[in-house]
């Protein structure tokens, strides 16, 4: 599978990062660097609950991703207008937006399937990748990919969650993880546009954890009335 991810720069330049995952597993597919700065160390404000060990893993795999774009936005302001495009194998979408909404599709595509075992499980949403979702949608696709994990545990006889108690546990720990990668990014971003991507994933799953705390599925459920009969 293949993400362009095109930023139309205000100094009329087209920067373009492309973004590969392998067909079968989702898994991203990247050229390792030679080296890499200090920051991407894993030892570099470790995530909270990371399970990775530095003599197996000196590199944060999320830190490893992003490198590229991180660096080349590190002096840029989220605020920025500008027209963002992505091409994928089967589609194109395109929308005059803020730099950091424009980041945040390629940040949160590239931590799913970086390989970090945090964000692992939010790799299925990389099936569906959907740039400038609003957060019905992202609130939609985060549900059905929650259940089909429980049927898939199901299927392998293991302890499942249908009643949903842990999925807003889920999102905690994922939110946790982003706090702790944004504090990383201080290290590098002298401006906001990148920190303010993480920022916007992360009010994603903040507002979904208190949707369904405060109002429940009621406004999900209401969709499925056709099973009903």
């Amino acid at each position: 599978m293949r993400f362009e991810y095109r930023f139309h720069l205000p100094d009329g330049v087209i920067k373009t990062f492309e973004v590969r995952l392998d067909g079968e597993t989702l898994a991203l597919q990247h050229k390792p660097r030679a080296s890499y700065p200090h920051w991407a160390k894993l030892e570099f404000g470790q995530c909270p609950g990371c399970p990775l060990r530095p003599e197996k893993h000196p590199n944060c795999p999320i830190a490893m991703s992003l490198v590229d774009v991180l660096e080349f936005f590190k002096d840029s302001l989220s605020s920025d207008e500008l027209l963002v495009e992505i091409v994928t194998d089967a589609r194109t979408y395109s929308k005059r937006t803020s730099l950091s909404n424009g980041i945040s599709g390629i940040v949160g595509l590239q931590m799913a399937t970086s390989g970090c075992p945090l964000f692992n499980k939010l790799k299925p949403m990389a099936l569906t990748h959907l740039p400038f979702a609003n957060l019905r949608e992202t609130m939609y696709r985060y549900l059905a990919m929650y259940m089909l994990a429980q049927h898939f545990l199901a299927k392998r006889k293991k302890p499942t969650d249908i009643g949903m108690e842990k999925f807003t546990e889920m999102l905690e720990g994922l939110r946790a993880a982003n706090r702790a990668f944004v504090k990383r990014l201080y290290e590098v971003c002298r401006k906001d546009a990148s920190l303010n991507a993480i920022v916007h994933l992360d009010c994603f799953a903040d507002n979904t954890a208190f949707s369904l705390k405060t109002l429940g599925l009621d406004g999900v459920e209401r969709l499925f009335d056709g099973y009903f009969d």
